[in-house]
């Protein structure tokens, strides 16, 4: 079985970091994550998902010497869900990365129309892109423009 999880995105905010009783330290930030796709009407809309992430010991350490609001990281490590009482002894649940591995991208915030963090997902530019590319392969090979992957308009996906 496995339980990883791999995210690219950007600090919500410094890490806030505790050193414990015990010498443990932690530290603890947000990253968003940002998906861009086409909605039914063919405009483009993007969604924004915050993530929890918890570092602890010498990547606690890295993480307050080296992260920013704002910078662009790789975060690799497990999915973990913990529950507490909160001071009017509501059960409370949480979900957060326990992360094993980070790394800063470098160029940091993904500026609009540049590539850079979180290029996995298509952006409007793409499509300006690809319309181009697409009107200058049509007019020089004179054949029709090539079919989505498998055969399949964006309707018929299975989800």
């Amino acid at each position: 079985m496995v339980n990883r999880v791999i995210l690219i995105g950007n600090l919500g905010r410094d890490p806030e970091v505790r050193r414990l009783e015990n010498g443990a330290v932690v530290a603890k930030f947000p990253i968003a994550t940002n998906e861009n796709y086409k909605d039914k009407s063919g405009e483009w809309q993007s969604q924004t998902e915050w993530h929890d992430i918890v570092v602890w010991r010498n990547l606690a350490e890295r993480a307050e010497s080296t992260l920013k609001k704002g910078m662009g990281v790789y975060v690799e490590g497990k999915l973990t869900h913990r529950s507490w009482q909160d001071q009017d002894g509501n059960t409370r649940y949480t979900t957060e990365v326990v992360g094993s591995y980070f790394r800063i991208i470098s160029g940091g915030r993904r500026e609009e129309g540049s590539g850079g963090a979180g290029g996995y997902f298509p952006s409007p530019e793409d499509e300006v892109r690809l319309s181009a590319q697409n009107e200058s392969n049509k007019g020089a090979s004179g054949s029709m423009p090539a079919e989505e992957p498998g055969g399949a308009a964006d309707d018929d996906l299975p989800f």
